[in-house]
């Protein structure tokens, strides 16, 4: 039995064994034929952590970039990783948003106007299933640069997204460290991105997954980056850890920048192309001014547990919090 197989076979059983009498008794009926798909992001979810752990975690030990001062965040962030990895917003918008979208696309057809589809853009992408993955990735991920900068330009998104930028002991796990309503928010708009261009189920939860792994990367603290050109083709942690730093990446306001640099989320072309790139040979310190007491910054709490963080969050968005 090869991997493919096997996971089909695990997948099959948690699915007849747990999900299906699950959702029937909670009177989920309509829905079980999409959890089945959930039950796979579940699977690679549980392996995207075994792997982190493994490959990861050993490196932050061994080629650390600062020691870690508060182990209490570490395993805080390891929180909002588990929730996200496990397949607990992205599938369910996107499986939310599909029918929506099917019945905006059936009355375009109607009109005559057709959804942009990459696999009718050109038919040597159903002929190279690996190079049409690889569109997908590029195409969603420059929507997603987009969204990124988004979050550092409106004061009301920053009061958001400000809680990911707010840890001074960034680790593997701080890639999902988000306001789930940011979050929400994200997922929805990549949601609809991926459906329009013609993503299926099955390849968007690889896509996600591919994603999330490089970004797990780009947060690790580890001493690593990939060389001179290299850190052209794909986001190195030393060039994310420069969006994270104190007073150079995110908090600077660049010629042409949107409040900062290195926004692209897995490669920095967009970053080189919209003139926000900033290639430091620094492993820079990471954090917000504000989080600093007087005269550098205002101390501004950020929280210190999970429902703090949010309920902070929410405050910041709507300017109650200073």
């Amino acid at each position: 039995m090869n991997f493919s197989e096997l996971m089909t076979t695990l997948q099959a059983w948690i699915f007849e064994t747990i999900v299906q009498p699950a959702m029937f008794y909670l009177g989920l009926g309509e829905f079980v034929e999409d959890s089945f798909e959930g039950v796979e992001w579940f699977i690679f979810g549980v392996l995207q952590l075994i792997v982190l752990f493994i490959i990861l975690r050993p490196l932050e030990s061994l080629i650390p970039v600062q020691k870690i001062e508060n182990r209490y965040a570490r395993w805080n962030d390891f929180i909002y990783t588990a929730l996200h990895r496990l397949g607990a917003f992205s599938i369910l918008i996107f499986f939310v948003l599909d029918p929506l979208l099917d019945k905006l696309t059936a009355v375009l057809h109607f009109e005559g106007v057709n959804p942009l589809n990459l696999e009718n853009m050109w038919s040597g992408f159903l002929t190279y299933p690996a190079l049409l993955f690889f569109a997908y990735l590029v195409v969603l991920d420059f929507f997603d640069y987009w969204y990124h900068r988004a979050e550092h330009q409106f004061d009301w998104w920053w009061g958001l997204h400000s809680l990911h930028h707010s840890q001074r002991d960034m680790n593997l796990w701080s890639d999902n460290r988000n306001h789930l309503l940011d979050d929400f928010l994200r997922d929805v708009y990549m949601g609809v991105i991926a459906i329009v261009i013609g993503v299926q189920p099955g390849q968007y939860v690889m896509l996600v997954m591919a994603s999330q792994m490089l970004q797990s990367l780009q947060h690790a603290n580890i001493r690593v980056h990939f060389g001179k050109i290299g850190e052209y083709f794909l986001v190195s942690p030393r060039f994310h850890r420069t969006h994270h730093a104190i007073g150079i990446g995110h908090e600077t306001k660049g010629k042409g920048t949107l409040g900062g640099h290195n926004f692209a989320v897995l490669f920095p072309i967009w970053d080189v192309m919209f003139g926000t790139a900033y290639f430091s040979k620094e492993f820079a310190l990471t954090g917000i001014r504000d989080q600093l007491p007087a005269p550098e910054g205002c101390s501004r709490e950020y929280g210190t547990g999970f429902w703090s963080q949010q309920w902070l969050g929410l405050k910041r968005m709507c300017g109650l919090q200073k």
